[in-house]
């Protein structure tokens, strides 16, 4: 025997509240009823404890309430920054922000991109670690709005908001030569990675621009994490110390990074920044509250997360048709300075170097 209660249906709420079953739809969905009538609707709800059916009201509304956050690595703290800008920005407007994980390939992107287009979300706000054609066609069929942020794509008719990977390591690197550092390593995440590409070539650019680039050693880390930065920084520390070769900085491409690094200049003896001075990128919350608090550039992760999901709430709009300009934004990149390259006071210390021009290719 199932002992498992019936569900209230609004048949029963209407026939409570004495109205007819069209009028206590209305009430329960707030589209045109009297107060009166809404508050004797759901009054009669509550008693019978009636439970709307989310799915079946998304489908008669054609709208979920939900938006989509996408990203390689929900742990990563640029993502949290984000997704708290994005939940702020759109609570206030009744959607919900659903986290996704899409994985580390441009495939499994795609294919969460795909799996999202079959009615379960309004919206989608996705950061790709990875691009290729395979993702790019899923992203132009799909059905609902998508705001990338990363790197422009205009000529596909997505929406992005960018910023200027590349400009941002060349500001690490001006940085740590304004203050007397000229032999400068730098540790990059994987080169196949959007990110990645563009930090190698701003740091190539400026490792021609402004130093002997064949004397500004590389390393490539597996991933852009703590672990990874540990392990690629003390290849190039310890190739470095027996080879000769004086490294007095080193730019990482990641605060994540940037802590391994330290950990591993600590592991070989090496004072930060007496000995080596660290810069990283991003300006999370946790590279400003290590010990040494890391001296990074912000690529403005907030304010980018808060830009999509105003395009967002745009293109989702009642009124709005999904079609129209694309709409591309960019913020730029602004270097902090703290103790990990000798900043005195790193909880005040703000520090806006000239900026340096474009290649034409954001992040």
């Amino acid at each position: 025997m199932d002992d498992k209660p019936m569900k209230v249906t609004l048949v029963e709420v209407a026939e409570r509240a004495g109205v007819s079953l069209g009028s206590a739809s209305r009430a329960m969905n707030d589209q045109g009823a009297s107060e009166a009538m809404v508050e004797r609707v759901r009054t009669a709800a509550v008693e019978l404890g009636y439970r709307p059916d989310a799915s079946g009201r998304s489908l008669r509304m054609k709208q979920t309430k939900q938006i989509a956050f996408a990203v390689a690595d929900i742990g990563n703290p640029v993502y949290v920054e984000m997704l708290s800008a994005i939940h702020e920005t759109v609570s206030p407007a009744g959607y919900r922000v659903v986290v996704m994980q899409t994985g580390q390939t441009a495939h499994s992107t795609a294919e969460l991109v795909r799996t999202m287009s079959a009615g379960i979300i309004d919206a989608m706000i996705l950061s790709p670690l990875r691009l290729d054609d395979e993702l790019l066609a899923a992203l132009t069929s799909a059905p609902m709005p998508i705001v990338v942020i990363g790197r422009p794509l205009p000529e596909h008719g997505i929406d992005s908001v960018s910023t200027d990977s590349a400009v941002a390591i060349g500001m690490a690197v001006d940085h740590l030569i304004d203050i007397g550092r000229t032999h400068i390593g730098f540790i990059n995440g994987p080169l196949d990675t959007t990110p990645g590409a563009a930090r190698q070539r701003g740091f190539v650019s400026a490792a021609q621009q402004r130093l002997a680039s064949e004397a500004s050693p590389i390393e490539i880390a597996d991933d852009f994490t703590v672990a990874a930065g540990l392990i690629a920084a003390n290849t190039l520390l310890t190739r470095a110390q027996e080879s000769g070769t004086p490294i007095n900085a080193i730019v990482a491409a990641n605060d994540l990074l940037a802590i391994g690094v330290i950990r591993a200049a600590k592991n070989l003896g090496l004072r930060v920044p007496e000995d080596l001075a660290v810069t990283g990128v991003d300006n999370t919350e946790i590279g400003g509250l290590f010990q040494p608090s890391i001296t990074s550039v912000s690529l403005g992760s907030t304010e980018r997360a808060h830009v999509a999901a105003q395009i967002v709430l745009e293109r989702i709009a009642p009124d709005a048709g999904h079609g129209g300009e694309v709409r591309q934004a960019h913020i730029g990149p602004t270097l902090v300075a703290r103790e990990s390259t000798g900043a005195a006071d790193p909880m005040l210390t703000s520090l806006n170097t000239t900026p340096r021009q474009s290649d034409g290719t954001p992040q």
